[in-house]
C-alpha cells in the first residue's frame, strides 16, 4: 500500500501524523510519503520536501511567493505520479491540495481531502467544483456534510482528533508544576500563530496587550508557546521593545501545557482556538490578514459567515469575543481579556458550552477517518476487478 499525503502547516502536519498511525494499523508495511512536517516525518513520512516550504497565508503573501509554490507543486505532481500511489490524501492546506488532487484524480488517482474547505465560509459556489478534485472530504465539524450533501459532494463527519488526544478535564496543577508557576498566579497565554505572517502582524497588538494586562493585574505571569525557534526570536523582538512590564516567558513549543496552565488565553484564529476550548479556558481571538487580502475579502463581501474564530462557529453564537484587522488591537484585547478575569461566572458559563463542544467532536477521529478511506479503496477495488471481469 503506497499513500501519498501533503500537509501544508504545524495544524495539518499533527492530523496528518495521527493519520498516518492510524492507516498503519489497517495496512501494515504501508508506504507514507509526500509534504510533511516533524510530526508525520517522526511517525514514519518519507518528506520529498518539509511543510515549512508551503507556510504562506493571504492574498498578498501568496502572491509573492507563487513562482516557488507553483514549482513545488508541479515538481511534487510529477514525483506523486510515478510513485503511483494507491491514495492521495490532502490534509489541510485546501488552496494547494485541491489543486493537485484535481490534476491526480485526473489521472486516475483516488484523492481525499482531510479537513474541509470552508466554502460554507467564503465561497459557497465552489462547492460544485470540489468533486471534481476529490473523491472524499473528511469533516472535522458535524455541520459540514449536510453543506457538502446539497452539490453532490462525498463527506463524512470523522470528528476532531484534538478531541479525542485531549481528556476532558485538564490538570492545571500538574500543568503549572511542570512549568514551575505557582498554584495561585494569575496566568496568561499569548499564542499568536504558527506561520511568520500571523507573528508578524499579531506580534505588536499581542505584547501590547500583555504589557497593558501586566500594568492591571501585579504579578500576572505571561507566556507564550512558540512553534520554531524563528518564530520564537521575531515574538521575542516584540516583546521585548513592547512588553517589557509583562516579562513575557517564551516556551518553546509547549503549547498544550501553556493552555492547560492559563487562566486565559490570547489566541491567533485557527486551529490553535479549537484546542484553547478543549482545555476549557477562555479566549480572546484575533486574525489579521494582509491590507490588501482584507480589503479584497470585504469590498467583494467573500464573508459569509457572522464569526470566525472554530468555538463560535461550532455553537453558532458568539461564545468568546473576536477582533479582525485594524479591531484587533492592544487596548481591545487587553479589556475583553480583563472581561474574563473579572468575571469568573463568565468563564463557567463558556466552560460548560465548551465541555458539550469537546463531547460532539470526540468520535475517535484519526480511526474513524482512516476507516474511511480504507472503505473507499475497497470500493475502488471491488469496481475496478468487476469492470476487469
Amino acid at each position: 500500500m503506497r499513500i501519498a499525503l501533503v500537509a501544508g502547516e504545524a495544524s495539518g502536519d499533527a492530523l496528518g501524523a495521527g493519520l498516518i498511525d492510524a492507516l498503519r494499523q489497517r495496512f501494515p508495511g504501508a508506504q507514507f510519503a509526500g509534504v510533511a512536517g516533524p510530526r508525520m516525518i517522526a511517525a514514519g513520512c518519507n518528506a520529498w520536501f518539509h511543510s515549512e516550504q508551503l507556510g504562506v497565508m493571504g492574498l498578498t503573501e501568496v502572491l509573492r511567493h507563487l513562482p516557488r509554490i507553483l514549482r513545488l507543486r508541479a515538481s511534487l505532481q510529477r514525483r506523486i505520479l510515478e510513485w503511483r500511489p494507491d491514495v492521495f490524501i490532502g490534509v489541510d492546506f485546501k488552496e494547494f491540495n485541491l489543486g493537485l488532487a484535481r490534476r491526480l484524480k485526473k489521472q486516475g488517482l483516488r484523492t481525499v481531502q482531510y479537513v474541509s474547505p470552508q466554502v460554507w465560509a467564503w465561497r459557497q459556489g465552489r462547492a460544485r467544483t470540489i468533486g471534481d478534485s476529490v473523491d472524499l472530504i473528511l469533516c472535522l465539524f458535524p455541520f459540514e456534510p449536510d453543506f457538502y450533501r446539497e452539490y453532490g459532494v462525498r463527506a463524512t463527519f470523522v470528528g476532531h482528533p484534538l478531541a479525542d488526544q485531549i481528556p476532558l478535564q485538564v490538570d492545571r496543577a500538574a500543568a503549572r508544576a511542570e512549568l514551575g508557576i505557582s498554584a495561585g498566579a494569575r496566568v496568561l497565554a499569548l499564542l499568536p500563530g504558527s506561520r511568520r505572517g500571523e507573528v508578524e502582524r499579531l506580534a505588536e497588538p499581542f505584547a501590547g496587550a500583555a504589557e497593558l494586562m501586566a500594568a492591571r493585574y501585579p504579578g500576572l505571569v505571561c507566556i507564550a508557546p512558540m512553534v520554531t525557534p524563528a518564530l520564537r526570536d521575531l515574538f521575542a523582538g516584540h516583546c521585548a521593545s513592547v512588553a517589557p512590564r509583562a516579562a513575557v516567558r517564551l516556551l518553546d513549543g509547549k503549547a498544550r501545557l501553556a493552555l492547560a496552565a492559563a487562566d486565559a488565553v490570547l489566541v491567533a484564529s485557527g486551529t490553535a482556538t479549537l484546542e484553547t476550548a478543549l482545555c476549557k479556558r477562555p479566549m480572546v481571538v484575533a486574525y489579521r490578514l494582509g491590507a490588501i487580502t482584507a480589503f479584497v475579502l470585504r469590498t467583494l463581501g467573500l464573508v459569509k459567515v457572522k464569526h470566525f474564530s472554530q468555538p463560535n462557529l461550532l455553537a453558532g453564537k458568539e461564545l468568546v469575543p473576536e477582533f479582525f484587522q485594524e479591531q484587533a488591537n492592544a487596548g481591545n484585547l487587553a479589556d475583553a481579556l480583563a472581561n474574563w478575569f473579572d468575571h469568573p461566572e463568565r468563564v463557567t458559563r463558556v466552560q460548560g458550552e465548551f465541555a458539550a463542544i469537546h463531547e460532539q467532536l470526540r468520535r475517535g477521529g484519526a480511526e474513524l477517518a482512516a476507516a474511511e478511506i480504507a472503505a473507499l479503496l475497497t470500493a475502488w477495488t471491488a469496481s475496478a476487478e468487476a469492470e476487469a471481469r
